[in-house]
This record gives C-alpha cells, sequence and structure tokens, in this order.
C-alpha cells in the first residue's frame, strides 16, 4: 500500500537509524534490492526450490509481475508475468507454499475502496529462473464480518490453508479460509482469533508452528498452536524507513525484513530464542506494544534524542494513516 514515508525516512536517516545490510551467499543476512522496477516491495518470500532467492512485487505495477531477487547479490535473476488473473488492485504478500506453488494475495485497499471482494493468486513457482509467463488460479475472497484492509497473507506449509491477517490500528484478527480455496466459487474466511498488532506482513515457519507479525515498528511472535495463536514474545523488527514485509529464512533460522523505496534493504534477525538472543520474551530492539500501539524501543546504541526524533515522526505522519493517494 502506498503511504508518505519520505519525512520519516529522511529524518530517520539523518539521526543515524539507517543500518546498511550485510551479505551472505544465502542472503540470509540480509541483501539490497537493486532492480530499479522494485520500488514499492511490499511482499517478501523465501523459495524452498532456488537456495537464495526471494520473491517481491510491487503493490502497484504496470502488471501482475513477481520477481525473483538474488540474496547474495540483490539482483534480480527472474521476472514472472501472471496470467489469468487480469488487472491486480493493490498486492500485498507472497508466500510459498506446499508443493512450491506461489501464493499472491492482492487484498490491500490502495485507493480507499471498501472493495465487496479481494483476490488470491496461486501459481507454481518456476523451476527454472527465467522471465517467463505463467498462468495463475485466481480465488475470490470475502470477508464473513464485512470488508477490511489487510497486506498479511499465510499458508500453511503442510495442510495447505490460506489465512490472512487484517490491518487494524487498534489489532486485528487472524482470518481462517476453507480448508481448499474454490477457483469458482465464493471463498469466505472467518476471524478465528485475535492479533495484537497493526500488521504490514506476517509469516509462517517452515514447520508451520510459529507466526511472526511485522507492523511498522515491532512486530510479535506466536506459537501457532493450531490456529488458535498463542504470543510468545516480541520480534527484533529493525527499524525502516517503510516496514512491508517479512519471510522466514529457508531453513527456519532467520526473519527477514524487508521495506519500501528505491535501493530497498532487507535486513535479517535471528528467531525468537535463537542462537544469539536473549529468548522470545525480552524486549525487542523497537517492538509494538502488545496492544499494536506502542512503539519501545531496547536497540543498541540508539540515543534518547534518536527515540525522541522517532516519536515526532510518528506525530508528523499520524498513526491513523501512513498512506499516499494519488
Amino acid at each position: 500500500m502506498r503511504r508518505s514515508a519520505v519525512l520519516l525516512a529522511a529524518v530517520l536517516l539523518s539521526t543515524g537509524f539507517a543500518v546498511p545490510p550485510a551479505s551472505a551467499a544465502d542472503g540470509d543476512e540480509g541483501f539490497t534490492i537493486k532492480d530499479p522496477r522494485i520500488t514499492e516491495s511490499s511482499g517478501l518470500a523465501a523459495s524452498r526450490r532456488h537456495p537464495g532467492i526471494f520473491w517481491t512485487h510491487n503493490d502497484q505495477d504496470e502488471g501482475a509481475y513477481l520477481y525473483a531477487v538474488d540474496g547474495a547479490t540483490g539482483e534480480t535473476v527472474a521476472t514472472v508475468t501472471m496470467t489469468g488473473v487480469g488487472t491486480p488492485r493493490d498486492i500485498e504478500a507472497i508466500v510459498v507454499g506446499p508443493d512450491d506453488q506461489l501464493y499472491v494475495g492482492d487484498i490491500g485497499d490502495n485507493d480507499g475502496v471498501a472493495w465487496d471482494y479481494v483476490w488470491v493468486y496461486r501459481l507454481p513457482e518456476p523451476k527454472e529462473l527465467s522471465d517467463r509467463t505463467v498462468r495463475a488460479t485466481q480465488y475470490v475472497v470475502k470477508y464473513s464480518d464485512g470488508s477490511r484492509d489487510a497486506e498479511s497473507l499465510l499458508v500453511h506449509p503442510r495442510t495447505g490453508r490460506v489465512y490472512i491477517i487484517d490491518k487494524q490500528e487498534d489489532g486485528g484478527h487472524l482470518y481462517q479460509g476453507p480448508a481448499e480455496l474454490s477457483p469458482s466459487g465464493t471463498n469466505v474466511f472467518e476471524p478465528v482469533a485475535p492479533v495484537d498488532l497493526w500488521a504490514t506482513d506476517a509469516a509462517l515457519s517452515p514447520d508451520g508452528e510459529q507466526l511472526a507479525v511485522r507492523g511498522y515498528f515491532g512486530g510479535i511472535a506466536y506459537d501457532w498452536n493450531g490456529g488458535d495463536i498463542k504470543r510468545t514474545g516480541r520480534l527484533n523488527v529493525p527499524l525502516q524507513a517503510q516496514g512491508e514485509s517479512v519471510t522466514y529464512s529457508a531453513d527456519g533460522t532467520r526473519l527477514l525484513f524487508g521495506s519500501e523505496g528505491e535501493q530497498s534493504p532487507v535486513e535479517a534477525e535471528d528467531v525468537p530464542g535463537g542462537s544469539g538472543e536473549e529468548g522470545a520474551e525480552s524486549p525487542s530492539r523497537n517492538g509494538d506494544s502488545a496492544d499494536g500501539g506502542g512503539n519501545g524501543t531496547d536497540r543498541a546504541g540508539l540515543t534518547t534524542g534518536a527515540v525522541a526524533v522517532a516519536a515526532a515522526c510518528l506525530a508528523l505522519l499520524g498513526l491513523r494513516r501512513l498512506r499516499r493517494r494519488r
């Protein structure tokens, strides 16, 4: 979704918040997306078929495009054009599901419209990375309790069931789709659990046991618990100019966080409780509070003045809307 983040980015850069990502052969230590076409990277998914490759997309583009980015170099190595899906409205998420299927969530409300329905697309991940056209299956999605904005799409890696988390500033809900999506009918999603965050993306661990939910300024870790999610702690979310995406690494040991913008960084953190972490319940370097309204910060090296500047940016931008309208 498009939002005004220029002021925030400028202030953060001037006060030393910008942290250049490291490089690694598999991308699990972070990288920078170099493709000049990718200016609004809104979703991120680590490929299991192609180690070190990450799928992303713009939230609005001139076509239905997906980009395969090499985590070692930050360069795009393949562009996939989806057919059979019409003109996307606002693509906000991408997930790798079972059997190397890519799921794409056209679930946002970039134009401020309360859509009667949204779309989820599914297509096979290409076996070879080259520019190509791939036909996708389009699913019509409605919510049982009315229209809503959403930016987080989940597909359980074992069952293939699809979930969506809506985006509400005071916290949203995890919505569960049918056991199997129908390409010919309407797929009704039901709320099954509250989510204590203004969510901009979420990801399930490769084993399907853990859920990571991120917002603009923090994140929360949950135990999946069969969909009856249980909060376990905060995530170490890096402060980014416009934090929009998150994915687990293919081996499940790292979380990678993406941001919109040209030459946007993807930054990596250990999963909660992993090697080098203080534990799932320890404060994040920059975590939202349980009610989704906080922006508490314990990040090493951040000064009191820098935190004050960040708070001023929040006040200027307004938590009620970070949105750029055409």
